[in-house]
């Protein structure tokens, strides 16, 4: 049965195509993505699949389905589709959410011989302000027994784990005067900034190895002789888990406290992206996937491991269904995302033969799911004990 799903992702392939380099050539921002979402959902609403639009309140969110009539599992596949300010696709985003439909339209043509349901969830502005993070927090994912997607790599890595991620600006606010004429009567808003990092770089030294502290200044001032009234820092703070990370967040907002009384400046604090947890891979999904992927014909000495790195808003879907996020190959160099290189390398023949690959993938692990009740149960027995 396999066999037979692969063939009929095979026989769509130049449909998947069209389809992938249109997104990519279309970037869009993120929940900005009315192009992206409106072809992808049209290709499932080709194949019979049920489309609402606007999921969780999001104009460019999508929910489509695909019911047997019979009994079985409920399998979720993640699409993202959103690009990057200037870069454009640079993270892969237009495969992303091809190989997601690709893996569901396969999927439904073998559905009739095992029962369950098929859902392609479209979620928008994964770079920024993740829509899993709003559609996990409705519900949107709580009837699934699994939820997948794969991200495109310049090698194969299984699913890992990813830091848990807040993003906090200060706001300080203090009172302008000429610089040299009366500094006296100035409150310097740029020096309680400032502080905030000379401080944070002190905290460092005291916190485990997993955390990250990374910030800019978005706005310092004005001009050179004047004390600055007002002044931005914006930071990430990440750590390995979502429970340690909040311990650490609030030592760095009593970093931004005790510069804003240091300086006499006025602090408003707040979180200017959405929050993500930490990915929690299924491991019992995973070795699935994994055994499907050298099914498929990768050698399992070319599957590495995958440590934790970035945040993704995954993250925060795996804390209420057991999921993975694991990485295929779509380029020899080992390019970074986030650059032109590996834009190129998302548009490539290359990059497209690795959403084949992880389509069928997707499909096939989806196939044992349903088709082996036990592994079903080891999966969600996992999920309960974390």
């Amino acid at each position: 049965m396999k066999n037979n799903i692969n063939q009929e992702i095979e026989q769509l392939r130049e449909s998947f195509y069209k389809i992938s380099q249109f997104i990519g050539e279309n970037p869009e921002l993120g929940h900005e993505e009315f192009k992206a979402a409106k072809i992808l959902s049209e290709e499932l609403q080709k194949h019979d699949f049920q489309v609402q639009l606007g999921t969780a309140g999001l104009p460019t969110a999508f929910e489509a389905v695909y019911d047997s009539g019979l009994p079985g599992p409920t399998i979720g596949f993640m699409a993202e589709y959103d690009a990057l300010p200037e870069l454009g696709h640079a993270c892969g985003h237009n495969l992303i959410g091809t190989m997601a439909i690709a893996a569901g339209i396969g999927l439904s043509k073998v559905l009739k011989n095992c029962g369950g349901k098929i859902y392609v969830y479209g979620t928008p502005a994964e770079e920024t302000r993740g829509g899993k993070v709003t559609m996990a927090e409705q519900g949107i994912f709580n009837h699934l027994d699994v939820a997948m997607m794969v991200h495109p790599y310049h090698r194969h890595e299984k699913s890992g784990s990813s830091l848990a991620m807040d993003a906090i600006q200060f706001e300080f606010f203090g009172k302008a005067a000429h610089a040299a004429a009366s500094p006296h009567e100035g409150i310097n808003a740029l020096d309680a900034v400032i502080q905030t990092f000379n401080s944070i770089n002190a905290l460092r030294q005291h916190v485990t190895s997993d955390v990250r502290i990374h910030g800019i200044i978005p706005e310092g001032g004005k001009a050179a002789n004047i004390v600055p009234d007002h002044a931005i820092a914006q930071f990430y703070v990440r750590a390995a888990n979502r429970s340690y990370l909040n311990e650490v967040v609030e030592k760095v907002k009593a970093c931004a406290q005790a510069a804003a009384l240091a300086t006499s400046a006025k602090l408003d604090t707040s979180f200017y992206e959405f929050s993500y947890d930490d990915m929690r891979t299924n491991e019992a999904l995973s070795t699935t996937f994994t055994d499907n992927l050298v099914q498929l014909g990768i050698q399992e000495a070319s599957i590495h491991e995958k440590g934790s790195g970035g945040s993704l808003d995954l993250g925060n879907v795996s804390h209420v269904v057991p999921s993975i996020h694991p990485y295929i190959k779509i380029c020899n160099e080992p390019y970074a995302c986030h650059t032109h290189e590996f834009r190129e390398a998302a548009m490539s023949d290359q990059g497209f033969e690795g959403l084949i690959l992880a389509a069928k993938c997707m499909a096939n692990t989806a196939y044992d799911i349903m088709t082996k009740p036990e592994l079903l149960s080891t999966i969600k027995d996992e999920f309960q004990k974390k």
